[in-house]
């Protein structure tokens, strides 16, 4: 029985699959707000962004991975952080990390900005009746959306491993 190594630059001989670490992130933003009052919905998603080495984020995510932000060539070392999924859907990409062999090892959040700060006086005294009118009927969905507004990122790692034929 022959044993194949993880070569130098993260290959396994003779695969096309890497060891290392991805990072997923996302922006996103709390389900309840105003009052206390629960949505259906349990967060809101605006774009799941992926972090790591460029050919093992391709090598995982295969067709679901954007690359358009990120023209920057080919390369097995080269990393990046302006990949990001053509879903949002958080549970799938956490599905195919575990699926690859991926563990999470590690997570950090932003709280919500429950406290967001009210326009400054000085600009509120400065803008007309009118115009502040229309700001706030304008801004008062985006002012409580952000006001729930949180970052949130997840570490994954996957072992070289020596695998058997």
């Amino acid at each position: 029985m022959s044993k194949k190594a993880v070569t130098i630059d993260g290959f396994f001989d003779n695969e096309k699959s890497y060891s290392g670490f991805l990072t997923l992130g996302y922006r996103g933003t709390f389900a309840f707000g105003r009052d206390g009052q629960a949505d259906v919905k349990f967060r809101k998603l605006h774009r799941i962004l992926v972090c790591g080495k460029a050919a093992l984020c391709r090598e995982v995510f295969g067709d679901t991975l954007n690359e358009s932000r990120d023209p920057g060539g080919e390369g097995a070392e080269r990393y990046t952080s302006r990949l990001y999924l053509k879903h949002q859907c958080f549970e799938k990409a956490c599905d195919t990390l575990a699926e690859k062999g991926f563990k999470m090892i590690a997570s950090c959040s932003s709280g919500a900005n429950g406290l967001a700060p009210t326009p400054h006086p000085m600009i509120a005294a400065q803008a007309s009746n009118t115009q502040q009118d229309f700001m706030n009927q304008r801004n008062s969905g985006d002012l409580e959306e952000q006001r729930w507004a949180h970052y949130t990122e997840y570490v994954f790692y996957r072992e070289p491993q020596i695998l058997s034929n």
